[in-house]
């Protein structure tokens, strides 16, 4: 179909079914898709606005973790469908329960009780659940530095997944040094790690990354500082170590965002995160100079996956009171992970 005729059905569809809907996008959703959305945000806010929603139906333009996750915060009493289903998260791949629950085994075989788990909101429900069972939290981009600290006043050390970048550089940033943080490899027996590596520890990392933020490298800054020295670099704390390093400023999707809306007019800046963002800023502040860290191949193909057919096809079905792609996670776990979520969204 004509973009113009798809746009124009999923506003007709929209107005149809009225308060009875909200439409939560992500902001790495693709613009034609971003645009129909009635609430925005990165993966914190979107958990709040879907635990404080009111309508009956929430359609969420992200990824399959996301929806899960309104799913557990609206305990069920929501309908929450993603326009795409196979919108999954390679991060999110890397961490699986079993692994997870094995990996504990042999932490708690060689150091006892002494560690609490957290797992970043890049996971799944079952991960979450694992979590609020052993006294853990999740924790986003956003409150990363206060899930540590909480996790701290708990038990001596953090069990930290799946994303290795985000947990070190926050680690870091909160003062723990480089040789108390340890990478578990959930290939290797303990994870590739001495006893006396992991006793001297303080976090315990995964090795899983986001594969787009994985990507940006310091050499591509030293190129761009050296074209213009004037210019100041903004990452995302999903970023290797070395990248954080190097930079001027670190923080989450809605710190970027909020950071270049406060910028002078004629500053320039050097961005490290996902390519729809950057582009919209770009094109939402012309009187700053915004640039895309590095060639510009750093897009989350799981977000670019929802199209304006896919959110279409959705609210369509909606209209005739069938439900497609209804996200449901199992009542058992989500109770469970409803604890850690909780902990959360209470610091």
């Amino acid at each position: 179909m004509a973009k113009d005729d798809v746009a124009n059905r999923i506003r007709a569809a929209k107005e149809k079914l009225g308060e009875r809907v909200i439409v939560l996008a992500h902001h790495y959703q693709r613009d034609d898709v971003y645009d129909h959305g009635d609430a925005f945000g990165d993966s914190l806010k979107l958990s709040r606005l879907a635990r404080d929603s009111k309508a009956e139906f929430i359609v969420f333009c992200g990824v399959h973790f996301m929806a899960e996750t309104a799913d557990i915060v609206t305990e069920g009493e929501r309908i929450v469908t993603l326009p795409d289903e196979t919108a999954g998260c390679p991060m999110a791949d890397m961490a699986q329960i079993h692994q997870v629950e094995k990996a504990w085994k042999q932490l708690q075989a060689l150091l006892g009780d002494t560690i609490v788990p957290i797992t970043y909101i890049n996971s799944y429900a079952s991960l979450k659940a694992f979590c609020g069972d052993h006294g853990g939290l999740v924790c986003t981009s956003t409150n990363a530095p206060k899930a540590l600290e909480y996790g701290f006043k708990q038990k001596e050390k953090i069990f930290f997944f799946p994303d290795q970048h985000l947990g070190r550089n926050t680690a870091v940033n909160q003062g723990i040094p480089l040789e108390q943080i340890v990478l578990y490899n959930p290939f290797l027996p303990n994870g590739g790690l001495t006893k006396e590596q992991l006793e001297n520890s303080k976090v315990i990392l995964w090795s899983g990354c986001c594969p787009v933020h994985n990507r940006f490298k310091v050499e591509d800054i030293v190129e761009a500082r050296r074209l213009d020295p004037a210019i100041k670099v903004l990452v995302h704390p999903e970023v290797p170590y070395a990248v954080a390093q190097a930079t001027d400023f670190m923080g989450s999707t809605e710190f970027i965002i909020s950071t270049l809306a406060a910028a002078p007019p004629g500053s320039s800046w050097l961005v490290a995160t996902e390519i729809h963002l950057v582009g919209r800023l770009i094109k939402q502040h012309p009187d700053k100079k915004i640039q895309l860290l590095g060639s510009p191949i750093c897009m989350c193909s799981m977000m670019d996956r929802t199209s304006p057919e896919h959110l279409c096809q959705n609210l369509e079905a909606l209209v005739k009171g069938d439900i497609v792609n209804q996200i449901i996670v199992d009542p058992e776990i989500r109770v469970r992970a409803a604890v850690a979520l909780e902990r959360m969204l209470a610091l």
